[in-house]
């Protein structure tokens, strides 16, 4: 379950009663969208069902079965947020932009480059700025990746910018490939990878190019800076295995 703080009110007005059930926002809004494919019990804040979810007045059981057929809260908590309307406070909204803002600008930062410097990744400020200088508003009430592609239409006409991949080849010493080379495959897809006589490991791996910086930074830190990095330019030509 999540918590009180997390939740919003979802509100089913039917048969002269009301209906109110607490769930997280984005799941009620994947919910209203017939996209929600996760456990109910995971993002409500109460297993219950309310006439006033404020003061914690609960529906007669007569009115919950004319309306839904059922007692069961888990079985009209959906019905709830399918056919009613989701209520949220200004401070609500306040806040659910505000996190939205940010992992927006931290999805950006990891997938995005900048195409006159290299393909160099944009660090988040300078994301934050751009988007504050083009006027973008996050919609709070829209999931994240929905709203990637219009926050990039917006960002284009102010920083050079591109969603990009890089393909990275790491060797990696004997003396630190056992541990670092886990670290490593875990970071993007493997392409390829390949043990060496010597006890050393070459991989090659793909990622979204705005983690470059930090894979470089994970490498060295692991191995002493001892690791050689090189960027694949045409993964046409690898020998995947």
């Amino acid at each position: 379950m999540i918590s009180l703080d997390e939740a919003v009110t979802a509100q089913l007005e039917s048969h002269g009663e009301r209906f109110e059930v607490l769930v997280d926002p984005d799941a009620a809004l994947a919910i209203k969208r017939g996209e929600f494919d996760g456990d109910l019990e995971d993002v409500i804040a109460a297993e219950d069902v309310f006439e006033n979810a404020s003061r914690g007045d609960r529906p007669a059981e007569t009115a919950l079965e004319d309306v839904f057929g059922t007692t069961d809260p888990l079985e009209i908590i959906p019905e709830v947020i399918d056919r009613g309307e989701i209520q949220i406070t200004a401070e609500q909204r306040r806040e659910m932009q505000e996190q939205k803002r940010k992992n927006l600008i931290t999805r950006i930062a990891r997938n995005a480059v900048n195409p006159q410097m290299d393909d160099a990744p944009h660090p988040p400020d300078r994301i934050e700025s751009a988007l504050e200088e083009a006027g973008f508003q996050v919609d709070p009430m829209e999931p994240v990746e929905e709203q990637v592609d219009d926050a990039l239409d917006a960002l284009r006409p102010v920083i050079p910018i591109r969603f990009e991949e890089v393909t990275i080849a790491v060797s990696l010493p004997a003396e630190y490939a056992g541990s670092t080379q886990a670290k490593v495959r875990q970071y993007g897809d493997l392409e390829r990878e390949e043990w060496q006589a010597d006890g050393s490991w070459i991989g090659v791996v793909t990622f979204p190019a705005g983690l470059q910086n930090d894979f470089y930074d994970l490498v060295n830190e692991h191995t002493s800076g001892e690791a050689e990095t090189q960027v694949v330019k045409d993964k046409d030509d690898l020998n995947t295995r």
